[in-house]
């Protein structure tokens, strides 16, 4: 009897420690490199630590990124593109990367204080809205698809921390709207990725107020979504360090996963590029993802760690003045 409790007892430690090991060998560490074929057109050339020309994914690849993000505009001329994508996912896929795709629901950057409708969407009524909606995101899932790619993730609007496409998706004066936009999406998705995992992005992870405003809102009114994504940038945090405001974004993460039974992930974080603390602040919160509760912290994506003060954007991983990339990289690995 002893015998075969002792080993019960041994194999259920060996199964707990397998589910941490698998867990934390599948954390998603990712980039969003949306720029980098803008960048590429402009004249930027990628160089390792080592100083050697390289493939941007290849070096990401190098530091232990695994996945890859990219954003789509509606009727963009040429960049953030459906074709746009295609041939970036192609590279992040050649690289054994996994792939998000980030549906803005706009012609241009959809923010907590910028959700434009697409402006060939800008006369409909909010049927008309919807459908839209749904054939744009199924035709352009169905270009990639048919291109060869499947993406893991997929962003049903961007940082929408009071809804999208306004003024009918509006959030804070029109809730249920904004859950039949989630969930229009949602379905589209699932129509052509039945595997795909849908996100709904909010700024601010710091900020509990917001994100329970907004998933008790939605969550009401029937949302259908299979993970919550947030964004931190630690520096900027109002009143707080970054410190602070990466503590406090563990606790939401927690605490989101208790109130609303879902997964977790950070889908944004950035530091400016020369900032001393730059490593410490990726890799504390790589740290914090990986010990949410129960495991369900799936990933952390620096945004645009290319960017090399591109458009002005100095939050970037990259040393501008060399294109070498920064120690902040290290920080996934």
């Amino acid at each position: 009897m002893k015998s075969i409790v002792t080993k019960g007892l041994l194999g259920t430690i060996a199964a707990s420690f397998m589910f941490i090991h698998t867990n934390a060998m599948a954390l998603a560490k990712g980039a969003d490199v949306s720029w980098v074929s803008e960048m590429e057109a402009s004249g930027y050339t990628f160089y390792n630590s080592n100083g050697n020309k390289q493939d941007l994914f290849a070096i990401l690849k190098s530091y232990g990124i695994n996945s890859i993000r990219l954003r789509l505009w509606v009727d963009s001329n040429y960049y953030n593109n459906v074709d746009d994508v295609i041939n970036k996912a192609k590279r992040a896929k050649a690289a054994g990367m996994k792939i998000m795709l980030d549906f803005h629901y706009s012609n241009t950057w959809a923010d907590p204080g910028h959700q434009a409708t697409p402006s060939a969407w800008s006369s409909y009524d909010f049927n008309g809205l919807m459908k839209a909606m749904w054939w744009y995101t199924h035709d352009a899932l169905t270009e990639i698809k048919d291109a060869g790619i499947t993406p893991t993730w997929v962003q049903v609007g961007n940082e929408t921390n009071d809804g999208m496409m306004w003024p009918y998706g509006k959030a804070s004066k029109h809730m249920q709207n904004f859950t039949y936009l989630i969930n229009t999406g949602y379905d589209a998705v699932k129509n052509v990725f039945p595997d795909a995992k849908v996100i709904v992005h909010l700024a601010n992870c710091q900020d509990r107020t917001v994100l329970k405003w907004l998933f008790d809102g939605i969550g009401d009114h029937g949302a259908k979504y299979d993970i919550i994504g947030a964004s931190i940038y630690p520096t900027t945090a109002s009143g707080m360090t970054w410190q602070q405001a990466e503590s406090a974004c563990y606790s939401n993460l927690n605490y989101l996963v208790s109130r609303y039974n879902k997964d977790v992930m950070i889908t944004e974080i950035g530091a400016s590029w020369n900032d001393s603390n730059a490593q410490n602040i990726v890799s504390t919160m790589i740290n914090y993802v990986k010990n949410v509760n129960n495991g369900r912290g799936l990933g952390v994506f620096y945004w645009e760690p290319e960017a090399a003060n591109f458009q002005s954007y100095t939050m970037g991983a990259w040393n501008p003045n060399t294109m070498r990339p920064m120690s902040t990289l290290n920080a996934f690995k």
